[in-house]
């Protein structure tokens, strides 16, 4: 998880330092971030309390990111991921033998409701360090930053396509402490898989690191601000789809857990496909063409989706969404690699990420307010927040001159 500035990127480091903790550690987020929600719904079938595991976990993740990123500009990337991955696989396994030995008193969902949080934390913190190894790596590539983004966002959404489907084939077929023992063997193989050399720390002043040091680049970078901005309002749409979902499947579709992870599996397999499309794109077009038709792809399966009644069509629908997702994350990753400073580039990938995700927690607890009949209403609302939000985000990127080509 290094990279030597001023070096070409040979693609055997790119594989063995980069990409091969990446997948590990993207395997293990994605079985913990569906399959936590998945196993509430499952065993106590309620909104509300889905809900709330939504938000429980999502909620110190942006408590993380507040820190990850200054731990990672100070201490380098391989100490952070290392810990966190070590960290979360003592968290899972001790949530699993609490589950498989009989006669604790603690019921299963208070169990896995309250592991949610710790791992919310660990898992961002192990991605933010994760995430600058790979930006590091992509910013010696030069003018083909945005091919090694998109293998970045490969492994993700691959981790996507499989980690929702097993999460809800182990819930099924083994229950979660099955689930959970998987989450722990993926915890410890990523941080098996990290190069024995400590990376570098950026060497940035303390002072100069956190939240403080991204608000300022944010500020300083208008182009990264506006794409930014608008994605906040997207996700804020995908957030509540993500968080509903489990509910409309389980609860209002009467379908299985399995059910519900493969809707978020075919999307990931939409999803890639848009970012091998999106790679190609960009070299033929540039970021911005590509950039406005995901966004417009985004925001009119979105309305579609607030429209949908049945599973089929939820599967299909939500899988034309992450496509256009795939192809505005590329163009996220490849902008800022580009133009954020190295040495707070933690710091302020950090921040971008806390707004980013601050929508999740939100959804969550949205979900868990609503009566369900009210929940169609609330995705068309955020619907058409996205779609206004991701027209003015790319309607001021045109006029950007410091927007990458």
């Amino acid at each position: 998880m290094r990279a030597d500035r001023g070096r070409p990127v040979r693609r055997s480091f790119l594989f063995r330092d980069v990409y091969l903790p990446r997948s590990a550690d993207g395997a293990a987020s994605a079985v913990a971030t569906y399959g936590i929600p998945l196993s509430v719904a499952a065993t106590t079938r309620s909104a509300t309390l889905t809900g709330l595991a939504f938000a429980l976990e999502w909620l110190p993740r942006l408590v993380a990111f507040t820190m990850a990123g200054t731990f990672v500009d100070c201490h380098g990337t391989v100490r952070v991921f290392r810990m966190a991955c070590l960290a979360r696989t003592l968290a899972a396994l001790m949530a699993a033998l609490l589950l498989a030995v009989p006669g604790t008193g603690v019921p299963a969902a208070v169990t896995v409701m309250a592991l949610a949080p710790l791992t919310g934390f660990l898992t961002e913190c192990s991605f933010i360090a994760a995430e600058t190894a790979g930006s590091e790596a992509s910013r010696t590539a030069g003018a083909r930053t945005h091919r090694v983004q998109s293998v970045l966002l490969g492994i993700d959404q691959t981790a996507m396509l499989a980690g929702p489907l097993a999460a809800g084939l182990l819930l099924t077929h083994g229950g979660p402490a099955v689930m959970l023992s998987a989450l722990a063997a993926l915890s410890l193989l990523a941080a098996a898989l990290v190069p024995p050399q400590p990376t570098a720390p950026s060497g940035s002043p303390e002072g100069q690191s956190g939240v403080r040091a991204g608000w300022g680049t944010l500020r300083a970078l208008p182009a990264l601000a506006w794409l930014v901005g608008g994605l906040i309002v997207s996700n804020t749409a995908i957030a509540l789809l993500q968080a509903a979902m489990p509910v409309i499947v389980v609860t209002e579709l009467g379908r299985s857990s399995a059910d519900a992870g493969l809707i978020w599996s075919a999307a990931a397999v939409a999803s890639l496909l848009a970012i091998a499309g999106a790679r190609r794109a960009i070299d033929r077009w540039g970021l911005w063409p590509v950039g406005a038709t995901a966004a417009v792809i985004a925001a009119g399966a979105t309305l579609a989706i607030a429209q949908a009644h049945t599973y089929r069509g939820y599967v299909l629908l939500i899988a034309v969404l992450m496509a256009g997702e795939g192809g505005l994350t590329v163009v996220l990753r490849s902008l800022r690699s580009h133009l954020i400073p190295r040495e707070v580039f933690a710091s302020t990938l950090s921040l971008t990420i806390l707004l980013l995700l601050a929508p999740f927690p939100a959804a969550g607890l949205l979900v868990a307010a609503l009566p369900p009949d009210l929940i169609g209403h609330a995705i068309t609302a955020a619907a058409l927040l996205q779609a206004l939000g991701l027209f003015a985000a790319f309607t001021r990127l045109r006029t950007l001159h410091s927007m990458p080509a």
